[in-house]
Parts: structure tokens; C-alpha cells; sequence
């Protein structure tokens, strides 16, 4: 048999006070890692939550561009700071200048009631086909006697009027044209380059809208003389929230007018914040808008 002190040597364990020494170590060594670590978290958590509201910055300004380059030339203005207002185009064409078989051209001697255009209406996409009710602006320069903002005319605009009805595409035409009947109507001035616009009827005209801490898209019917953005709010059919948590004093839009060097300039400044408001990003980017009517 083996001596009790061997075998109690050997069955030996650790005191009270080397587990605590042990904790206490351990304690001082990941206070000092934690110090080492936090500002990588930290700042990782920053980068996702900054590239998660630089996103959404960025699409709603490549949104807003895109809308903003189907605008009808020389319709674009500001209302404040927080508000952009425009008439958006579905499509356009040219319009015949001399009559031939029985091609009908647009004369601008006399109200017209209809005429040709150069090219197929059913050849287009569904959304940018002429249709019933929607309007045909020629040679808009935002300007009296030239603005399709302008509608004291008894029959709307001073170089706007409406498609009366379906338009046609009579056969012998090569290449295709289309028949657009319209409310008799006397343009005041023709187009340089023999251009019209196509406006649709159930969107006259677009206004972008920063209230509180929501990015507005608001539609109206009918283009209205004065700038005037609407007041928007949520849950009405024709204004949707393309942006939350918006930062409206940073917000802003402004428009520089074309001269003989450039084409006009829209610049917007977003600026875009996350829930609890400790976060902003704001991001700026401008769109140069074609104003040849």
C-alpha cells in the first residue's frame, strides 16, 4: 500500500484563491481585448447601417432622374426648396408638314382637327401608345403664348389640346403613319424640327414633395397655372411615399435654366436618416434635362 501523502499530493486541487487570482486575470485580459474589438464593431455596424441609407438615397434620386427626364420641355420648375414640379411625356413624334395622298398635314393657319404622324401607333410599347384624351403639345417654351402651364384657353393650354378619339392607321401609307383626330385647335407656333409631345391623360403633371420626414410623389390630372405644390399625405390614390425618414430641412431641389453653352440643370440634395435619427447621409446628384421643344 502506497503512503497517504503520496496519495493526497497526487488528488491535490486548486485553492479558493487561485480561481479567484484566475477570474480576476481573466477579467483584466478581456476588458483590455473589448477595448482592442469595440471600435471595429462599431465602426462595421456604422459602414452597414450608412450603406444601407446611401442605398436608399441612391435609388430614390435615380428614381426621381428618371421621372425628370420624360419631362415635357421647358416644364420643369421648383416651388420652394422642398418641392419640383414638371409635365411628364409618354411619348412623342413628328407630325406631317405637307399633305400627301390623303395624308392630312398640321396646319398652324387654321384650327386643326386632325393629322398625320410619321410612324406606326401600334408599333410603340402599350405605355407609350397615343390614346383617347391625351394631349398633344407642340413647340412648348414655358413662355406666354407657348406654356402648357398656361390653360385660360377655353380649350385648355395656349399649345395644348386633347385626342378626340382613337387614333387610326389607314392602310397605303409606306412607310406607316397614324390618323390623330383632335379638338379643333390652332397651334400658336410650329415646331422647328416638326416635333410633338404626347402627355398622358391620367398624368398632367408630377410634383415631388418633402413634408415632415416622407419623400412625396404626388399626380394631378389637369397642370395647374401657378406653382403650387399640393400638400401631400400618405394614402391618397394619386400620391405615393417613395422615401421614409427623410431629413426634410436638408432637402432640396433646384433648377438652373438652359443657355447657348449648356442644357438646363436639376439639382437635388437628399438627405436621408435612419430610425432613430443618430445617422444621415446626404447625397447629391444632378440630371441635365434636354429643353429642345
Amino acid at each position: 500500500m502506497k503512503p497517504f501523502a503520496t496519495i493526497s499530493a497526487r488528488h491535490r486541487g486548486f485553492t479558493l484563491v487561485e480561481l479567484i487570482m484566475v477570474i480576476v486575470l481573466m477579467g483584466v485580459i478581456g476588458g483590455i481585448m473589448s477595448v482592442f474589438i469595440r471600435g471595429p464593431i462599431d465602426a462595421y455596424i456604422s459602414a452597414g447601417r450608412r450603406a444601407a441609407l446611401t442605398d436608399v438615397a441612391d435609388t430614390t434620386a435615380r428614381r426621381i432622374a428618371r421621372d425628370i427626364r420624360r419631362a415635357l420641355p421647358n416644364s420643369i420648375r421648383p416651388n420652394g426648396a422642398n418641392c419640383l414640379e414638371f409635365i411628364p411625356t409618354k411619348t412623342g413624334g413628328r407630325y406631317r408638314v405637307q399633305d400627301n395622298l390623303a395624308g392630312d398635314s398640321l396646319d398652324f393657319a387654321i384650327s386643326d382637327t386632325t393629322f398625320n404622324r410619321l410612324g406606326s401607333n401600334s408599333a410603340l410599347p402599350a405605355s407609350q401608345q397615343i390614346a383617347q384624351n391625351d394631349l398633344i403639345v407642340v413647340y412648348n417654351l414655358g413662355i406666354a403664348g407657348a406654356d402648357a402651364y398656361d390653360v385660360t384657353t377655353a380649350l385648355g393650354s395656349t399649345n395644348w389640346t386633347t385626342v378626340s378619339a382613337a387614333p387610326t392607321e389607314p392602310a397605303g401609307y409606306v412607310p406607316a403613319e397614324t390618323v390623330i383626330p383632335i379638338s379643333g385647335f390652332k397651334f400658336p407656333l410650329s415646331s422647328g424640327s416638326n416635333r410633338f409631345h404626347v402627355v398622358a391623360a391620367n398624368e398632367q403633371m408630377v410634383s415631388y414633395v418633402c413634408s415632415g420626414t416622407t419623400l412625396f410623389r404626388a399626380v394631378s390630372t389637369v397642370p395647374t397655372a401657378a406653382a403650387s405644390c399640393p400638400t401631400a399625405t400618405a394614402g391618397s390614390a394619386t400620391v405615393s411615399a417613395i422615401a421614409t425618414n427623410v431629413n426634410c430641412p436638408g432637402t432640396s431641389f433646384t433648377y438652373t435654366g438652359p443657355d447657348l453653352q449648356r442644357n438646363a440643370l436639376v439639382t437635388m440634395v437628399l438627405s436621408i436618416q435612419d430610425s432613430s435619427a443618430t445617422e444621415t447621409v446626404n447625397l447629391q446628384h444632378e440630371v441635365h434635362v434636354d429643353n429642345t421643344p
